[in-house]
């Protein structure tokens, strides 16, 4: 039997509204749930981020430290069939490396920073 797996990656905020509208704004995204403390963020139907308020536990227990910074060491990574459409709606301030060819995985890449600094990579042709 073959487990069937669907990527549903939530990412620890400090303001959920700002973090939606930005990925919503860039990913060409909505909003799917709404709120202070909990989003998901759904692209053509279909649920591809989901946002939770860093310092907010509910049944869980908190994310994880407000003082200290998020995302050190990662990267959160998406396929998208517009690159360029993609690289008109994020603003340079956001932008780490302008799109280029990425030589090794034969595709092109643009690297930015979110809200909360978290490295986001979007590739495509």
């Amino acid at each position: 039997m073959t487990l069937s797996v669907r990527p549903q990656p939530l990412l620890a905020v400090r303001d959920v509204e700002k973090s939606s509208a930005w990925y919503c704004g860039v990913l060409g995204g909505v909003s799917a749930h709404g709120g202070v403390e909990y989003e998901r963020v759904n692209v053509d139907g279909q649920l591809v981020l989901q946002l939770h308020k860093l310092d907010v536990g509910h049944h869980h227990g908190v994310f994880g430290d407000p003082e200290k910074p998020l995302g050190n060491g990662f990267a959160v990574w998406f396929e998208v069939d517009d690159l360029d459409g993609l690289a008109g709606r994020v603003a340079a301030e956001d932008v780490q490396t302008a799109v280029h060819e990425n030589p090794n995985a034969g595709h092109r890449e643009l690297w930015v920073r979110d809200p909360d600094g978290y490295l986001v990579v979007f590739a495509g042709k």
